[in-house]
């Protein structure tokens, strides 16, 4: 289960990533190095916080080779139709998997800190939960020049923060697999709901 979690999360990111590469008329490098990072990063920053190394990432190189030939399928389809990021339904495709990304590595995160730590500490699996799930997209804003997609827009990071404290309040009471759904499923809703009711935490403008 795990496998095709990572698998999906993978695929999102990915396309979420090549799509900014691709927004900022990168060439198919530029794209495929976005899609990695995205996809990867924060896989590998929560590798390094558990002191996991070298990172997953190094030692199975089939998400990273998945994610670099889903950034060159979407740098060629968009190549063709490049008005898919003018089309309402382009938009909700691309939050929607952006959200889906989001849910999963959060997750995922939580459950490798549980794995990887023999005592529970829930504040560490949700502090890990939430970095593999926006690390990603923050090195990916980063390397686009953006301001980190976390720091700025809807209800983000935080989606992802109250994802990974249900996941780690469910674990020792249902286990590792309906806690997970459960989590996922919470920042999946909460992502597209942040995005449709225009919901934004409290800045100075």
């Amino acid at each position: 289960m795990i496998f095709v979690l990572e698998f999906l999360g993978t695929i999102a990111f990915a396309i979420s990533g090549a799509s900014t590469g691709v927004q900022k008329k990168m060439d198919i490098f530029g794209v495929s190095i976005l899609a990695m990072t995205t996809a990867v990063g924060g896989g590998i920053l929560r590798d390094i916080i558990l002191n996991v190394t070298p990172p997953a990432a190094f030692h199975n190189p089939v998400f990273t080779l998945m994610s670099i030939a889903t950034g060159i399928i979407v740098f060629y389809i968009v190549r063709q139709h490049y008005n898919f990021y003018q089309k309402p339904w382009g938009e909700i495709l691309l939050r929607t998997l952006d959200a889906v990304g989001l849910g999963l590595f959060t997750v995922i995160g939580v459950q490798t800190a549980f794995v990887h730590v023999s005592e529970s500490n829930s504040y560490l699996a949700v502090f890990v939960g939430v970095v593999t799930g926006v690390g990603g997209g923050i090195l990916r804003d980063i390397l686009a020049g953006n301001t980190p997609y976390v720091l700025v827009k809807h209800f983000y990071a935080c989606a992802s923060l109250i994802g990974a404290i249900i996941c780690a309040l469910l674990w020792p009471y249902t286990g590792s697999v309906p806690a997970m759904l459960a989590g996922a499923i919470i920042i999946v809703v909460l992502r597209n709901m942040a995005a449709h009711y225009h919901w934004s935490l409290p800045r100075i403008d």
